[in-house]
C-alpha cells in the first residue's frame, strides 16, 4: 500500500498555493498546526507579510480569497491579525482514515524517503554481574528506539556491547582455575537465575581470597596479563563466565519481552583486535599525543577543578587501553564495517562528557563528519518514590529482576480483580498479568523524555487511571469487546455521514499517527508516540461518553461507521503500542 497523505498535509499544500498565487516570489511556508478555534490554524502569513511590508490581515484576506475549498477545506476564516482558522470537511476526514484503515500493516504511514544505516547500542549489562535498574533505561529506550526506525524503514544494527573485559577478570578466571567445579551445572536447564547465583557465590568467594590472599593477588593479576595476550586456556575459562552471563541475560530480556540475539552481543572484548591500530592511527595523525607516557586527546573546553586542561585517556602510561580506545575502537567498525550512517548510543547521561570526548576524538580523525553522526540519546536516573536515586532499605541497588517480578505481581491481581466479569481462565490471567506488568514498567519510562530523571512508583504505574500502559491496554480490550458484541453489523466507512464533534476529533487526532512516528523515530523520542498514544485513549473515552456505537437508535450506517472509527483507533493503538515493545491483550 502506498503511504497516505495526512490532512494537516493536503491542507498544507492547498494554503501554500494560495500563498504562491497571492505572493509570487515568497518562499512558502503556511506554519500549519492543531487548533481550539478550527480544526488547524496557520500563522506564517505574519512573518510573510513582514517581509513583503504589508498588512498581515489585508494579506490573510489575498490568501483566502485564492484557497481552493471543497474537496478538503470546508471554510476558512482570517482571525486576529492575520491567522488563518481551516476547518476541514467530514468527508475528508472520514476518507483519509479509510484509507489508512485499508493499509492493515501500517496504517498509511510512510517509510523514510531517503533511510540509511543505524547502529543502535543499548542494553549494555556487565559478565558477572547482576542487572540493576539502571540497565532497564538503556534496554526499553534502545529496544522502542529500534522498532521504530525499523518501522520507518531505516536498516537498524543492534549492538550491546557488554562488559565482558577487563582487569576484575584477572581475580575471577584465577579463582574458577584453582577451583574448577564452581560453575558446573547439575542439570543440562540452568535458568537464569540460577547463573546469576552461581556467578554471584563465584564472585564473592574470589573476592574475599583477592582481599585477604596476597599470593593469590598477584596470581589473579599475572592472570590480567595472559587474557590480554590472548592465552588459550586463560581465554577457556573467561568464556565460561560470558556463557553462563549470557544465560541470564537471556532470561532477564525475555522476561522483559524483548529479543536479544546472540550475535548482536559485542562485548568490549570484540574490539580487541584493533586497540593498538586504532591508537597508532590517532598517534600518527596528531590527534593523539603523548603526555607522561599516556596517550591523551586534549580538549579546550574541557578542563578540571584547578583550571588545567583534562585529557580522554586512550592508552595508559603502562601500555593498558581504557573505555576510550574501545569505544574508538567500535566506532571504526561500526563506521568502515558495518557502513553505517548514524551511531546512536543509549547511554546513562552521567556518561555524557567521556561521549563528548570520544566522538570529538572521532570527527577529528576523520571517522564521523558531515555523512556519518554519532549521538548519545542520554537518560536520567530512576528516583524511588521519595525523589532519590532507587535503592533497596539497606541501600543496595535493586535488582531488575526484583523489580519487574513485583511489577507482573502487582499487575497479575489488577488483571485478576476483573477477570470475572470479562471470564478469564487462570492462563490468560497469567498471561495478561505478564503483559500489563511489563508494559506497566516499559510504559512509565517511555513516557518520559529519555533525559529526565523519573519516580518509579509501582501503584501509579499499574492503576487504571492517568497516563498509564494499563489505560491505554483497557482501552483496547474495550474496544475489542464492542467489536464481540456487534452481531451482524461491520466496521465501514461511511464518508456521506456528518460527524458529530466526538467523531471529528477522534478522527483527526488518529490521521496524525504517521507524522507522530516519522517525528518521534527523527529525533529518537520514544516519549513523543507515548504522549500520542495516551491523547488517542483520552480521545476515545470522551467519543464513548458522547457517540453511542451499537445504539439501537443508530441508521444501521452510523452503527457502522462508528464501528470502523473504534476498530482504526485499536489498530493504531495496537500499532503504536508494538512500536513502544509493549502487547496488548484482546480482553482485559
Amino acid at each position: 500500500m502506498a503511504s497516505v497523505t495526512s490532512l494537516s498535509h493536503s491542507v498544507e499544500q492547498h494554503l501554500s498555493s494560495a500563498i504562491s498565487a497571492t505572493l509570487p516570489e515568497a518562499a512558502a511556508d503556511p506554519l500549519l498546526r492543531r487548533s481550539d478555534r478550527a480544526d488547524f490554524q496557520a500563522n506564517g502569513i505574519l512573518a510573510l507579510a513582514k517581509k513583503a511590508k504589508a498588512n498581515p490581515r489585508e494579506l490573510a484576506t489575498q490568501v483566502v480569497a485564492n484557497v481552493v475549498s471543497g474537496d478538503v477545506i470546508k471554510e476558512i476564516e482570517v482571525s486576529g491579525p492575520g491567522f488563518l482558522n481551516v476547518t476541514v470537511t467530514d468527508r475528508a476526514i472520514t476518507e483519509n482514515l479509510a484509507a489508512r484503515y485499508a493499509d492493515a500493516d501500517r496504517l498509511g504511514v510512510p517509510t523514510s524517503a531517503r533511510p540509511g544505516t543505524t547502529v543502535v547500542d543499548y542494553a549494555q549489562p556487565n559478565v558477572a554481574k547482576e542487572m540493576h535498574v539502571g540497565h532497564l533505561r538503556s534496554a526499553v529506550i534502545g529496544d522502542a528506539t529500534v522498532r521504530m526506525l525499523e518501522f520507518t524503514g531505516e536498516s537498524v544494527v543492534r549492538r550491546h556491547h557488554i562488559g565482558d573485559w577487563g582487569t576484575q577478570f584477572g581475580m575471577l578466571i584465577q579463582y574458577l582455575d584453582e577451583h574448577p567445579h564452581e560453575l558446573d551445572h547439575k542439570d543440562s536447564q540452568v535458568s537464569g537465575e540460577e547463573a546469576m547465583s552461581n556467578l554471584d557465590r563465584l564472585y564473592k568467594a574470589a573476592r574475599k581470597l583477592f582481599d585477604a590472599d596476597e599470593e593469590f593477588k598477584t596470581r589473579a593479576r599475572r592472570r590480567v596479563v595472559d587474557l590480554q595476550a590472548g592465552e588459550p586456556h586463560t581465554l577457556a575459562i573467561w568464556q565460561k563466565f560470558v556463557d553462563e552471563s549470557k544465560i541470564y541475560f537471556f532470561s532477564v530480556f525475555e522476561k522483559l519481552d524483548m529479543e536479544i540475539r546472540d550475535a548482536d552481543i559485542v562485548g568490549e572484548s570484540g574490539y580487541n583486535d584493533m586497540l593498538a591500530e586504532t591508537c597508532r592511527l590517532l598517534e600518527e595523525s596528531g590527534v593523539a599525543v603523548r603526555s607522561e607516557g599516556a596517550l591523551c586527546v586534549f580538549f579546550d573546553d574541557v578542563k578540571g577543578p584547578d583550571g588545567n586542561p583534562v585529557p580522554l585517556i586512550v592508552q595508559k602510561s603502562d601500555g593498558g587501553y581504557g573505555y576510550a580506545a574501545t569505544d574508538l575502537s567500535a566506532i571504526r567498525d561500526r563506521v568502515f564495517d558495518l557502513k553505517a550512517d548514524s551511531l546512536i548510543y543509549v547511554v546513562d547521561a552521567r556518561q555524557s562528557l567521556h561521549f563528548k570526548m570520544v566522538f570529538e576524538t572521532a570527527r577529528r580523525a576523520g571517522w564521523l563528519n558531515d555523512r556519518v553522526k554519532a549521538h548519545q540519546l542520554a537518560f536520567g536516573t530512576v528516583l524511588g518514590k521519595d525523589g532519590k536515586p532507587f535503592k533497596t532499605r539497606e541501600g543496595e541497588t535493586v535488582k531488575l529482576v526484583d523489580l519487574l517480578d513485583e511489577a507482573v505481581d502487582r499487575a497479575t491481581a489488577v488483571v485478576r480483580d476483573k477477570a470475572e466479569k470479562v471470564g478469564l481462565s487462570e492462563r490468560e490471567i497469567a498471561e495478561n498479568g505478564r503483559y500489563v506488568g511489563i508494559g506497566a514498567v516499559k510504559y512509565a519510562d517511555l513516557s518520559t523524555s529519555a533525559v529526565r530523571d523519573y519516580k518509579f512508583d509501582l501503584d501509579q504505574m499499574v492503576s487504571l487511571n492517568g497516563d498509564t500502559s494499563v489505560y491505554l491496554q483497557y482501552a483496547y480490550a474495550r474496544i475489542q469487546s464492542i467489536l464481540r458484541k456487534a452481531g451482524e453489523a461491520r466496521p465501514v466507512a461511511h464518508p456521506e455521514l456528518e460527524l458529530a464533534p466526538a467523531e471529528r476529533a477522534l478522527g483527526l487526532h488518529l490521521d496524525q499517527f504517521g507524522e507522530t512516528v516519522t517525528e518521534a523515530a527523527a529525533e529518537y523520542a520514544p516519549h513523543k508516540l507515548a504522549a500520542y498514544l495516551y491523547q488517542l485513549a483520552s480521545h476515545l473515552t470522551t467519543f464513548y461518553d458522547q457517540c453511542h456505537v451499537l445504539s439501537p437508535d443508530n441508521a444501521p450506517e452510523v452503527v457502522a461507521n462508528r464501528l470502523f472509527l473504534v476498530d482504526l483507533t485499536a489498530r493504531t493503538l495496537q500499532r503504536g503500542m508494538a512500536l513502544l515493545g509493549i502487547r496488548t491483550p484482546e480482553r482485559l
